[in-house]
Parts: structure tokens; sequence; C-alpha cells
């Protein structure tokens, strides 16, 4: 198989994450050694999502999908707000700062129409959309959105963030 990833630095041997800046422009690879690396990632992005605006989160089961997702929710409302999987309801809205929040996990969907008939028209209308398995929109993602691929390796994960619309040339901090 195609090694999609290509030649990323390893960046295990530290205990943290050191501060990364990084423009948005076009895919970015890089390392997350850790759980506390894709906490902060989750927390930076936070800030840098809008309206009418998808973050869409791919990769399998174990990669890291669910941390980067509390942290950003956790970011946006209070650090103790109960963020349970939407696997089984398909949403769960979120009263953010300033921004409503709609987590969408579109495992079980069959087809793409049954995310806009579940609420991904108006949440995008009101506030900003966190989508898991974008693929079952089968190319009708929104246009202004950042997708996440997630990856294990190792004791860490790797992720790789594209920018779409809006989300090109962003700054990115964490």
């Amino acid at each position: 198989p195609e090694d999609v990833w290509g030649a990323l630095p390893a960046r295990r041997s530290a205990p943290a994450l050191h501060a990364r800046r990084m423009r948005l422009d076009g895919t970015q690879a890089f390392a997350l050694p850790d759980e506390a690396a894709t906490d902060a990632l989750g927390r930076a992005l936070a800030p840098r999502l809008g309206r009418g605006e998808a973050l869409c989160l791919a990769g399998p089961l174990g990669a890291g999908k669910s941390t980067l997702a509390r942290a950003l929710i956790r970011a946006l409302t209070t650090p103790d707000e109960d963020v349970p999987s939407p696997t089984f309801t398909l949403v769960q809205f979120y009263e953010g700062r300033g921004l409503p929040l709609a987590h969408f996990d579109l495992y079980r969907l069959t087809d793409p129409d049954e995310a806009y008939e579940i609420g991904l028209d108006e949440a995008l209308e009101d506030g900003a959309a966190l989508i898991e398995w974008p693929q079952r929109l089968e190319g009708r993602l929104p246009p202004d959105r950042l997708d996440i691929e997630m990856a294990l390796d190792g004791a860490g994960r790797r992720v790789r963030l594209t920018p779409h619309g809006a989300w090109e040339g962003r700054e990115l901090e964490f």
C-alpha cells in the first residue's frame, strides 16, 4: 500500500509538543507524540472556527478523533463540558461561547442526504460543524472546511490538515 503520510519527523522523545505555528496553505502533515499534543491541537482549532465552517475529522478508531473533538468542544464551551460521543444520536449540539457547534458522527449513515436531513445545513447557517466520518458525504462536503486526517503512529499519532475555502491561509498556533 502507498504511504500517504510521506516521511515525517518522529518527535516521540519530547515529553510535550513544542509550540508550533503554521499557516494553513495546502496540506500540512506532522506528528502528535501524545494525547496532550492531540488535546492542544483541538484547543488551538477552537478559536479559529467560524460560522458556516466545518472541521471534517477522519481516521480509524483509536486514532485520537475523540480526544481532539473533546478538546475542541471544551475550548468552545467550558472545561468541564460533558462531551458524549454522537455515535448513537448522530448529532450533539453545543452552545459555544459566541458560536453554536453541532458535532456529527456520520458512521451509520448510508446516504449523504441523511446528513442534511439531520440538520447539517441548519448547523452551518447558525454556527459551525464538527463532522466525524466525512467520507460518508461522498463529495458533498461544506466548502469552508478543514479536513483533519488522523492515523496511529506507534504510541503517538500523525495528523494531516488540508484547508478549503475560508480555511486557506489561516494561522494556527499550538
